[in-house]
């Protein structure tokens, strides 16, 4: 076999080291011819129609956490909730979503941060974790957000009993208990609140508009201006029930104003959350907020006692936190931890019969005189009984002077405020829904799906995975 090299030209047959090969030359030539076309590829189309065969069970990997989620929802006592459900065997109507769905999407969204409604119903239709939950039932935005503020009882029932097969597992105790306060920023504006004649002009203007809008219905005979006129006639309604709500609240935030020395008429209430109170911040700056109290057991971190509160101090919510554990659980805890916010001297009291507070005690007031002045004065220790001290603050000062009781104090940090973080850390940043009802609604939730993570970890039978510590580990997913 020949090959023919006499086009070749002097450069192409030589290098450093005499003539080329000839086979070496041709494929230079080629690789060259390469380089000068168009490379071909395959580029993706997006338009196609594929069809997938794929069951929602084979979504998810065993010990995904959506999986832990539904093992505990499954075994709860959902009897309540199915109650509230008007749809009956024989009757007429469509079928109702089954609560383990709403309460298990609701649940798992908590876990995961996600606090918005219409994002949890669109992460059903798009999230394997969310489409496995639902199990191919179609749940939109209004049935969930029903679902979660409709059922405050039935939730606190549902702390209880988990609470009750924790401390039956041994996993809860209520030996020392830690209690501190988180002021979530509540879903109204600051120019929202309103004086009483503002809100008093802007009812009657919502009052007139309702009526207006009736005998725009009843004077309509077209389907979809009445549709719309409807629609219209329900905001302006809602609007006037919200600014009532604030006209109703007003004078309980005056008597604040007075106790504060404020004057009266400065009060004023928010026409989109009546129950939101303008608040400081953990950083400093006042907003319309709601004050969520939660109890947690030291040992456990589990959070055993839920409250919300319209008031920023958390100076009067010691005694019903402890009154709420004793009719949850049965019992008292023997100790609480609090910060210098809650031990009002008329709150120990409440509650020395029923537990023992550790507390930091404040330094005692500077007095002044008429001048403004500081008056030198002897100080006296601040853990010794003041002569109008009932018994039960004289104990509480004589105990917190103890190095027993300064060295138990430091598991209050490490408790409350650990749960605390970790509500932040899932989104309890903003209340979603307004109402002080409705916001209970959400720190429940928050409350259950905490101490559905410390089932897991403390208390793993309850979920049906054994005790293994392997079975421990699982959820992180």
């Amino acid at each position: 076999m020949s090959t023919d090299t006499t086009d070749l030209t002097p450069s192409e047959g030589q290098d450093l080291f005499g003539p080329k090969p000839v086979q070496a030359v041709l494929v230079d030539k080629a690789a060259a011819a390469r380089s000068v076309a168009t490379a071909r590829v395959i580029m993706p189309n997006r338009t196609q129609i594929e069809l997938r065969p794929m069951d929602l069970e084979s979504l998810l990997p065993e010990g995904h956490r959506a999986r832990l989620v539904w093992a505990w929802v499954e075994r709860q006592d959902l009897s309540a909730m199915y109650s509230a459900i008007k749809v009956r065997q024989g009757g007429v109507g469509r079928s109702a979503i089954a609560p383990q769905i709403l309460l298990g999407l609701w649940l798992y969204a908590s876990l995961q941060g996600v606090g918005s409604a219409r994002q949890l119903s669109r992460l059903v239709l798009e999230h394997d974790a969310y489409r496995w939950m639902s199990g191919g039932v179609q749940v939109n935005h209004h049935s969930l957000s029903d679902f979660r503020v409709a059922h405050g009882a039935a939730l606190d029932e549902l702390l209880s009993a988990s609470l009750a097969a924790l401390m039956t597992a041994g996993a809860v105790k209520l030996e020392c208990v830690a209690q501190d306060g988180v002021r979530v920023r509540a879903s109204a504006g600051a120019a929202s609140f309103r004086r009483k004649a503002s809100l008093q002009d802007n009812l009657e203007l919502a009052r007139a508009r309702v009526r207006e809008l009736k005998e725009q219905i009843d004077a309509d005979p077209a389907q979809d201006s009445r549709r719309k006129a409807a629609a219209q006639q329900r905001a302006r309604r809602e609007m006037q029930q919200r600014l009532q709500s604030a006209l109703d609240r007003l004078p309980e935030l005056e008597a604040i104003k007075r106790r504060n020395g404020s004057k009266a008429e400065e009060a004023r209430a928010s026409s989109t959350d009546a129950d939101a109170t303008v608040m400081k911040m953990a950083d400093g700056g006042f907003r319309p907020a709601y004050n969520a109290q939660y109890a947690s057991d030291c040992d456990s971190q589990v959070i055993v006692g839920v409250e919300v509160s319209t008031s920023g101090s958390d100076m009067a919510q010691l005694a019903p936190m402890v009154e709420q554990i004793e009719q949850r659980l049965g019992s008292a805890p023997q100790k609480m931890l609090v910060d210098g916010g809650f031990p009002a001297h008329a709150q120990i009291d409440a509650v020395a019969d029923k537990t023992e507070v550790y507390a930091p005690v404040p330094e005692a007031r500077a007095k002044k005189d008429e001048q403004g002045q500081e008056v030198q004065q002897d100080r006296q220790d601040k853990h010794e009984p003041k002569p109008d001290d009932s018994a039960a603050v004289a104990s509480w000062r004589q105990r917190m002077a103890s190095d027993e009781a300064k060295e138990l104090y430091k598991r209050r940090a490490a408790t409350a405020e650990c749960v605390n973080a970790q509500a932040r850390n899932r989104g309890l940043q903003r209340m979603p829904v307004r109402g002080l009802k409705k916001v209970r609604c959400v720190a429940l939730l928050f409350a259950l799906a905490h101490n559905l993570m410390r089932t897991l970890a403390l208390a793993p039978q309850l979920l049906g995975l054994g005790t293994t510590p392997s079975a421990a580990g699982m959820g992180t997913v």
